[in-house]
């Protein structure tokens, strides 16, 4: 199968190559480098299984489109993004040239090469807003709830996404799974800075607890997360290649978990004796926040293997031997 990966040098990305290069597929990656690094793809070049290329390409520029229609990949896995959100609330217009523009490009290109398939990376926090706590878990069916308002211009453009999904499949005929995933963790996940995403809270402290130095909870620390490790979510959409026809899916553990206990985790783990500096909370993050797999199962037969212990215990490991 020939598969295409945007936003290949990122941390998801690469996960997902390697496996797809394991499985024998020809793969084209995609990615501007802006974020990914190409030390992330080291392991693909190497790779004697599978066939590989990369090529250096915007996902809002027209050298994407014509790449996907030179290609003609049978599927796309589609992970380029602008992924933080304190950014969108700055520039939300910004965020839509990449989120919305970005991928009406992508999906553009994919209808006119003959893509059979295109697997879209959603949020399966932000696209929900702040749920009502009797609604956690969140289900899939909520993102179209009146209450169910996005917090953030980021949350706005991938929910927008789902509607150009589904009008891409219905008149184009390119079908899509759209997986909401929930924060995800593992090896390879370096924090952009200092302050780092939301999203990169385990690799922000690992480094930091590792490198000895304290670490700043933004809020009171009591928000909740639902924390899934890379290789399941990576599991995720290579079930997706072939299940899961138009279906938006939440990808997560189902475990709502609060900063505050996945601080105290890796402090365990990494034997920090830092006791956590308290910041403000930042604008457009959400309280609380879990989804339910339970479609997940249904639709993919996939179900999260490694549970938050031993998954943090593999990536404190990986970021103890590349300090």
């Amino acid at each position: 199968m020939r598969s295409l990966v945007t936003g290949a040098a990122g941390f998801i990305g690469s996960h997902l190559i390697d496996r797809l290069l394991a499985e024998g597929e020809e793969v084209l990656a995609l990615d501007n480098l802006s974020s990914g690094s190409l030390a992330n793809l080291a392991d693909a070049r190497r790779s004697a299984m599978g066939k590989f290329s990369f090529q250096r390409a915007d996902v809002t520029s027209t050298a994407t489109a014509d790449i996907i229609k030179r290609h003609k990949p049978q599927v796309i896995f589609h992970l380029a993004a602008q992924v933080d959100v304190r950014k969108s609330v700055r520039d939300p217009l910004s965020d839509a040239m990449v989120n919305v523009i970005g991928t009406l490009g992508v999906l553009q290109a994919a209808s006119e090469a003959g893509t059979e398939k295109v697997v879209f990376t959603s949020s399966g926090g932000c696209i929900y807003g702040e749920p009502d706590p009797s609604r956690l878990p969140v289900t899939e069916d909520q993102v179209y709830l009146p209450e169910s308002m996005p917090e953030s211009p980021y949350g706005v453009s991938k929910k927008i996404v789902l509607d150009y999904l589904r009008y891409f499949k219905a008149v184009k005929g390119l079908d899509y799974t759209a997986l909401a995933l929930a924060n995800v963790y593992g090896p390879r996940q370096e924090p952009a800075s200092e302050v780092g995403l939301e999203g990169q809270v385990v690799a922000i402290f690992s480094r930091k607890m590792l490198g000895g130095r304290p670490c700043t909870i933004y809020g009171d620390g009591t928000q909740t997360r639902d924390f899934v490790y890379v290789d399941d979510v990576v599991s995720a959409y290579l079930a997706a290649r072939d299940k899961g026809s138009g279906e938006l899916i939440n990808v997560g553990s189902g475990v709502e978990l609060s900063v505050n206990d996945l601080y105290r985790n890796l402090a365990e783990l990494t034997g920090s004796r830092f006791e956590p500096i308290y910041g403000a909370a930042r604008p457009g993050e959400l309280h609380r926040i879990v989804v339910d797999p339970t479609k997940a199962a249904e639709q993919l037969g996939w179900r999260p293997g490694v549970d938050l212990a031993e998954g943090l215990k593999q990536t404190v490991a990986w970021f103890r031997a590349t300090a």
